[in-house]
């Protein structure tokens, strides 16, 4: 109760010159002001009358005002964020990335990932040295922290949906809560993009969209390729037994057909499933049925950790040796860093078309193949 009472006594503090003002007169963006995206559809972002941004995300509504201005009197119940932008708590992982491309993670000050669960080295780094601080995990971090260290924004994953009453009491310290969706972008290429909603917010628009347009440039020649005809799958297997893959309209599916191969599960064999996931479990029968004579098996080492050697998983899943593709030595496992490493995006795009074209060294950045 004592700590209820003095969150409330900070946000009443806070909220008198706080950035997350709302009411409920609109916003005006300036006609032809929408900043060009090429393939990213979670969010769009335009210019108002007032040198604000507008950002849409999902229908959340978050003004982007810059320094030294003040936000207009209406704000159409947007977020306001008031630039500069610092001491960020940022409890989505895949952001990090982005916010490090753009050149602003030294703006971020607060992590709900343990040190031991990043494999960015840019990261670590910032943790070892005290610029990074992890606060707790993103459904019971430490208010006081947000408070002491001056909290000027929470970037959140769609997971706090789960625990709604931490975005509210984190809004009644008067910090502005933004939840982005990158994730949620079926383009690999439209999850890249949104390091320019990061340029947008830190105000370094310019090297964001450099970077991304040197990414995206890599591709060129990848993606007028022909198709190699290879098949792959893209999973792992839980505690359970059951087989855990991609959802074919998910971003890994589409790398791998940007890469010149296909994935070996379409929505026909799956069925429907309405959730919100970017996986599904499915039974091993189903698994072997499909993926037994794929080309490729790339194992996914982000839940179960990285793969030793090919004895090793064949000495828990037996079957899988059968497969056309462990008989030819054609089973690879991904690092860590495929899901944090979100400015990536090119760079596995190019080693998945180098599997597919038989031209792959065995140790890759995101990708090693599994023998021994």
């Amino acid at each position: 109760m004592i700590k209820r009472l003095l969150y409330a006594g900070a946000a009443v503090i806070l909220l008198a010159g706080c950035s997350a003002k709302k009411s409920s007169a609109p916003v005006r963006p300036v006609t032809g002001s929408g900043i060009m995206l090429d393939h990213a559809k979670q969010f769009t972002a335009s210019r108002t009358e007032d040198g604000c941004t507008l950002v849409d995300i999902n229908g959340d509504r978050y003004l982007i005002v810059p320094e030294d201005a003040e936000p207009p009197a209406d704000t159409s119940g947007a977020v306001v964020i008031q630039q500069p932008v610092s001491c960020v708590y940022n409890a989505a992982s895949s952001a990090m990335d982005l916010i490090d491309g753009a050149g602003a993670l030294d703006r971020v000050a607060m992590t709900s990932t343990k040190y031991e669960d990043w494999c960015l080295d840019s990261v670590t780094s910032a943790m070892d040295s005290g610029d990074i601080t992890y606060i707790g995990k993103y459904s019971a971090p430490d208010y006081e922290a947000l408070l002491e260290g001056g909290c000027g924004l929470a970037i959140e994953s769609t997971m706090i949906y789960h625990s709604p009453e931490v975005k509210e009491q984190i809004e009644a310290l008067g910090i502005p809560v933004l939840v982005e969706r990158s994730s949620y972008e079926t383009d690999p290429l439209g999850r890249m993009e949104w390091i320019k909603l990061y340029g947008i917010i830190f105000g370094c628009e310019e090297q964001a969209n450099r970077l991304y347009e040197e990414k995206t440039g890599q591709l060129n020649s990848i993606l007028t390729d022909e198709k190699s005809g290879k098949r792959a799958a893209f999973f792992y297997i839980n505690s359970t037994g059951g087989v855990v893959i991609r959802k074919p309209s998910d971003y890994v599916p589409e790398m791998m057909r940007m890469a010149g191969g296909e994935y070996i599960f379409s929505a026909d064999d799956l069925g429907t499933d309405e959730n919100a996931l970017s996986t599904m479990t499915i039974q091993p029968e189903v698994f072997y049925e499909k993926a037994w004579d794929a080309d490729f098996l790339i194992y996914n080492s982000d839940i179960t950790g990285g793969i030793d050697s090919l004895s090793s998983l064949l000495e828990k899943y037996p079957v899988l040796g059968d497969f056309t593709a462990v008989q030819s030595g054609n089973i690879w496992c991904t690092e860590k860093n495929m899901f944090q490493q979100t400015t990536g995006a090119a760079e596995m795009i190019e080693e998945l078309h180098s599997i597919f074209t038989g031209e792959a060294e065995d140790r890759m950045e995101f990708i090693y193949r599994l023998e021994g």
